[in-house]
């Protein structure tokens, strides 16, 4: 049966026809898995029954290499023993639920922030893979915006505004605002990357913004004028309907493209609930094979 996608909000995301991911291997359904993403900007896979190790190997097939750890990996290791899987948890090294002065519990708290995935190195992500272990019995809920949706919204006058502008990256500045504090050691790991406002999303050509929490300033512009400029326009592009809620179930598998979308986890009680979700991201580089199979 041919993999087909069910839109499940009116500009973006798109529900998968039954698919044993950890299966796929043949060229011609990796390449409608691209082209749909070209389409929907996020994907859901569902029934999903990874290992860290397929996980792993799928994220490698469908979209080449793979990120080795970004962010927190500047002052801890993971506790999965592999830098290409980040841990989406509320664990510890253990593997009980952290203390609620945990400081890896208190740099996970920016992961509620607006945000695109490792915007703040070169290169950054590209597609994320999240997966689906443990899932509370209450809402723990991750909410995703179509930037490309909200580009096309925005005036002729803004547009024309930012077309050539460049945004500043950095971890350390998405964590400093919830006062989260680096070491002057672990501040010199993370020294952030510039990457323009607007992109243009290969294959689809769609126009999008590149927004993130992570995003400090305008290079060249003042920075209190440059940050205002970020807050209004992650304003616009999060407004209701340009946001999908997905409700996580055990063995989901969620794939986003981090050039089109921003996302952010919503609160739980995470010193009650465990919520256990795995992710890969693939570094945001060109691969020639992928891009002729998909053009």
């Amino acid at each position: 049966m041919a993999l087909t996608f069910r839109k499940l909000h009116q500009h973006f995301v798109g529900e998968a026809s039954p698919l044993e991911l950890r299966t796929v291997r043949d060229e011609e359904t990796l390449a409608r898995i691209r082209a749909g993403m070209d389409a929907y900007a996020v994907l859901v896979f569902r029934d999903q029954s990874f290992s860290d190790d397929e996980q792993i190997a799928f994220g490698e097939r469908l979209d080449g290499r793979l990120h080795q750890g970004t962010g927190s990996r500047a002052f801890t290791k993971s506790r999965l023993g592999n830098e290409a899987l980040s841990d989406i948890s509320n664990l510890d090294a253990s593997g009980e639920i952290m203390k609620a002065d945990d400081r890896r519990r208190h740099y996970t708290l920016g992961n509620r922030l607006w945000h695109t995935d490792a915007s703040f190195v070169d290169p950054p992500g590209r597609y994320s893979m999240l997966h689906a272990r443990v899932v509370p019995p209450v809402s723990a809920d991750t909410e995703f915006a179509d930037m490309r949706a909200a580009y096309d919204a925005l005036a002729v006058d803004t547009k024309v505004q930012i077309e050539e502008l460049r945004a500043h990256h950095s971890v350390a500045y998405s964590r400093h605002v919830l006062g989260f504090e680096f070491s002057a050691e672990e501040q010199e790991k993370l020294k952030g990357a510039i990457h323009p406002l607007v992109r243009t999303i290969p294959r689809s050509l769609r126009r999008s913004l590149y927004l993130a929490s992570h995003a400090s300033r305008i290079v060249d512009w003042p920075v209190p004028e440059g940050r205002l400029l970020l807050r209004d326009l992650i304003e616009h592009a999060t407004r209701p309907e340009f946001v999908y809620r997905h409700a996580w179930r055990v063995g989901d598998l969620v794939i986003w493209d981090n050039r089109a979308t921003m996302h952010r986890a919503r609160p739980f009680d995470d010193a009650k609930y465990r919520r256990e979700l795995r992710r890969v991201t693939t570094l945001d580089i060109e691969q020639p094979a992928f891009a002729a199979v998909g053009s």
